[in-house]
């Protein structure tokens, strides 16, 4: 029988990936669809992808399909029609990562869902299939030109720190769920007006332009595909890029750069940077951005404490863990500002 999940350690997973010298390309994709068994579908879909060797994390639900992964570049076209043999996914947008980079995934993970994304929302109560309308690069750029127009960036925070669209609206929340409400709040006096949304790879906006239209909202507009959709069309035709700095990804990688504008700061000095990581404390593991000095002072970590913990003996570590707090515990993703607050004091 063959096996259904990964069974070998991740820390051997990911030194393998980031010794090998296999080209790979990064995408992501998804597609809304009625699924009446998600875990057959996901099982069968595990056995499918392991034969393309693609790495990543998938998330299936009765809704349909949310992933995002790598595979060896020599394989995308197998992968392609291996994902496209299946009828309700044939010609699902691929959306290829603007970096090159492709270790970005060291594992194949897809895991059954109520919701392929966290919305909070009850759909028996309104129409997810009547959603706005998708616009090409030219019509956003257009759109965006006319200062009536209100853009409403649906992601998180922290994803919107290191990058956005020029004049949008950046709720400062830690969940699609909120974001939903406090941006209907927010333009509840604005009804009318052309709404323009975008998030990462355009799945949020899919179900939020749905919503907005059954709450009332006349003209809701989003990013087809997303930043990264967006980013390529710029590209491919020659035009004005108008998103700024860093596009958030879920990934090893953790940002690809779309303009070269930094709009962010060290969370830990203050300086001009984007760059996000994990503390290296993995009993911390917080999210934070870090320049390179502030990297090489604390030995990758988010604090002094953490830099001295993870210098101390693996067995001493594990016999610690229970009894300190961390900063991973602490404060929400990005949510963590620590030189740059003591600094002021």
């Amino acid at each position: 029988m063959k096996r259904l999940f990964n069974r070998v350690n991740n820390l051997k997973l990911k030194k393998r990936l980031e010794e090998s010298d296999e080209q790979r390309t990064t995408l992501s994709f998804y597609k809304y669809h009625q699924l009446e068994d998600p875990q057959a579908f996901r099982d069968q879909l595990y056995l499918q992808l392991s034969e393309c060797e693609v790495l990543g994390r998938i998330y299936v639900a009765h809704e349909g399909i949310n992933g995002q992964m790598s595979v060896p570049t020599e394989q995308f076209e197998a992968f392609k029609t291996t994902l496209y043999s299946i009828p309700w996914l044939d010609g699902a947008r691929l959306n290829i990562a603007v970096e090159k980079e492709g270790k970005s995934f060291f594992k194949l993970t897809i895991k059954v869902r109520e919701k392929i994304v966290a919305d909070g929302l009850n759909d028996a109560s309104f129409d997810v299939t009547k959603r706005g309308k998708h616009l090409r690069a030219p019509e956003v750029n257009a759109l965006l030109d006319d200062p009536e127009t209100i853009v409403v960036d649906m992601r998180n925070h922290y994803e919107s720190e290191v990058g956005y669209f020029e004049r949008a609206i950046r709720p400062d929340v830690e969940t699609f769920r909120k974001a939903l409400l406090l941006v209907e709040d927010l333009l509840k006096e604005d009804r009318d007006k052309n709404i323009v949304m975008y998030c990462t790879g355009g799945i949020r906006c899919e179900k939020a332009s749905a919503y907005y239209l059954h709450k009332g909202f006349d003209n809701v507009f989003m990013v087809d595909g997303g930043i990264i959709e967006y980013a390529h069309q710029c590209e491919q035709q020659g035009l004005p890029n108008k998103f700024i700095g860093k596009n958030f990804v879920f990934d090893e990688r953790i940002g690809e750069r779309i303009s070269e504008e930094v709009v962010a700061h060290c969370h830990q000095c203050g300086k001009i940077c984007d760059n996000y990581k994990n503390c290296s404390n993995d009993a911390c593991h917080v999210l934070f951005i870090q320049c390179e000095e502030c990297a090489v002072k604390c030995q990758a970590c988010c604090s002094k404490e953490c830099a001295d913990f993870s210098q101390l003996p693996a067995e001493e570590q594990e016999n610690l863990k229970g009894t300190m707090e961390f900063n991973g515990a602490r404060f929400g993703k990005g949510r963590y500002r620590a030189l740059i607050k003591k600094n002021q004091q």
